[in-house]
């Protein structure tokens, strides 16, 4: 009788948690479906005018932009992965971690630096006309166009594709790399005949991280004056006051990305990568004379150039302005920018929890429930934004009678200008940022101890508080940290959702760029770049105490 209690006890509890996943993947996915059905409405004028003399330009620069930049980013991430993981040279312990720091500056912020140093009258320039008489043609330097936004993205977003690429080869490759030098084969054989093929899932994942980024970019792309599909959104939304056609463009985008999505599946179908779970770290091979100081400077200006360079820049700026800039309504723009990144990644992570401890289950419906709430990071800002915006505005006009009721007017849009449409937002981006963490450590930990726990009688909840939780606390942390960072860092949805008179810190700073303010924009950023920085430090101290 007492079993039959329990077990029914616990069919309850945990019912009530596969209610709220589903709740949460709903809406995850509303949003998205409601901007497709926008493919099958009736197009407007404004819609013919883009599509006629528009969209095969925004079109282009958004593909040339995507080959270019997944490209070049593939060659510096595997190059400096295959150089950290295998060989050993001067401040090489330094550079396996220093290499991520370019992922702490959001590329908007990286373009409007290397744009203002690198002009006619910026630093650069300058000392060489004026300390050393060297004239240069100024359009060399430049920072303009779809060559500086090449430049910038490759810069900054390489670390995606060095990030992975080196984790699987010092965890995977180790067997096979080993055996074909034991077997005499020269490096540069090696690399393309053994690394390369085995460390491709890792190459195509962390470069479609990268395409995924350059798709919905709309910072750069915005201050270099390019146009793009994103770019496009924002002018049909703001510029023509056209919500419609730009759902109608955010449609075809997405339709564009799901396509990516299973070309890239179709191409690896038939492919097997067995991967050895038993494998050893890879022994690196110590580089010394001319080879290892060519490994230090290649790493060395990489990180140069890629983090240390802008920041320091932007520390020289900061204190041309920091009285200017550092008075009472800044410390309100921090409060905004901390308040609704908490508030946010509080959701982001209870959902997490609750969706990842649901999928321990192994069915197949907790799988789908996973794989819907991690869709939104594939999805770029602008079309969640649209999204969004269209669901809020549909229930502002369903709430109509309600609103009239209460004397507030016949239609006003209440939910639509208030801050709940923003969280909302980050909710659906970044839920995967947070997911995949949680998972990760209840993959660590396994199902004995929760299963023990439920045999004794206490229930989903009980159980996750009493013994997953401190199992998976460095893994919660962790996963705090990557999706307030990301909160923090984020532009367009913030743009496109914020209420009025309500800024962040990313929206100020682009906002500052754009008028042409550059030193007054240098303080926003290091806070940004420097939340960013202590988040790695943070996580890297969580990986040693687990280790």
């Amino acid at each position: 009788m007492k079993f039959n209690l329990i077990k029914r006890n616990l069919k309850k509890e945990l019912n009530s948690w596969w209610v709220v996943s589903i709740v949460g993947a709903v809406v995850i996915l509303l949003p998205i479906l409601f901007i497709f059905t926008t493919i099958f409405q009736e197009p407007n004028e404004n819609w013919f005018h883009i599509r006629e003399f528009l969209l095969k330009n925004y079109v282009m620069n958004t593909i040339v932009l995507v080959v270019l930049t997944g490209l070049f980013t593939a060659i510096l991430g595997v190059s400096l992965a295959w150089l950290v993981s295998a060989y050993d040279f001067p401040l090489k312990r330094f550079f396996r971690w220093g290499l991520l720091l370019p992922l702490t500056i959001p590329t908007f912020i990286a373009a409007y630096t290397y744009r203002t140093m690198l002009d006619y009258t910026g630093i650069i320039q300058s000392t060489l006309r004026n300390e050393f008489d060297f004239q240069i043609n100024p359009e060399l330097l430049t920072v303009t166009g779809i060559k500086g936004a090449v430049f910038i993205f490759t810069l900054f977003l390489f670390p995606y594709v060095y990030m992975i690429t080196r984790a699987f080869l010092e965890s995977q490759s180790s067997l096979y790399i080993e055996n074909a030098r034991l077997l005499g084969q020269k490096p540069v054989i090696i690399f393309f005949k053994v690394v390369l093929p085995l460390a491709r899932p890792a190459i195509v994942g962390g470069t479609i991280l990268v395409i995924y980024e350059v798709i919905g970019d709309y910072g750069v792309t915005s201050l270099l004056g390019i146009h793009t599909i994103s770019t496009a959104i924002f002018q049909t939304w703001f510029g023509m006051y056209d919500v419609n056609s730009a759902m109608r463009l955010a449609a075809w985008l997405m339709v564009a990305i799901v396509g990516l999505f299973f070309l890239e599946r179709l191409i690896r179908q038939r492919r097997r990568y067995n991967v050895n779970s038993k494998s050893r770290p890879l022994v690196p091979i110590k580089l010394k004379g001319f080879a290892g100081i060519t490994a230090f400077l290649y790493c060395g200006v990489v990180f140069l150039l890629g983090f240390l360079i802008p920041f320091i820049q932007l520390i020289a700026w900061a204190e041309l302005t920091f009285y200017k800039v550092w008075d009472a309504s800044f410390l309100i723009l921090i409060y905004q920018t901390f308040y609704v990144a908490v508030i946010a990644t509080l959701l982001i992570i209870v959902l997490s929890v609750i969706v990842a401890n649901v999928n321990r289950s192994h069915s197949k419906f907790s799988f789908l429930l996973s794989k819907i709430v991690t869709s939104g990071y594939s999805i770029p800002g602008p079309i969640i934004a649209i999204g969004v915006l269209a669901i809020f505005i549909s229930i502002d006009q369903w709430l109509a009678p309600v609103y009239s009721s209460m004397g507030l007017g016949e239609a006003p849009l209440i939910l639509s200008l208030s801050l709940l449409m923003l969280i909302v937002g980050y909710f659906i981006r970044f839920m995967s940022t947070g997911y995949n963490a949680i998972e990760a450590g209840f993959e660590k930990v396994g199902t004995k101890y929760a299963e023990a726990s439920k045999l004794l009688g206490h229930g989903t909840t009980k159980t996750f508080i009493k013994v997953d939780f401190p199992l998976i606390k460095g893994a919660f942390i962790s996963g705090f940290i990557l999706t307030f960072v990301e909160i923090c860092k984020e532009l367009p949805l913030a743009l496109l959702l914020r209420p009025f008179n309500f800024e962040t810190l990313a929206t100020k700073t682009y906002q500052y760029a754009n008028d042409e303010q550059i030193h007054e924009a240098s303080i926003s950023s290091l806070l940004i770049i420097g939340i960013s920085i202590l988040s790695v430090i943070i996580i890297q101290g969580i990986g040693k105490k687990v280790k």
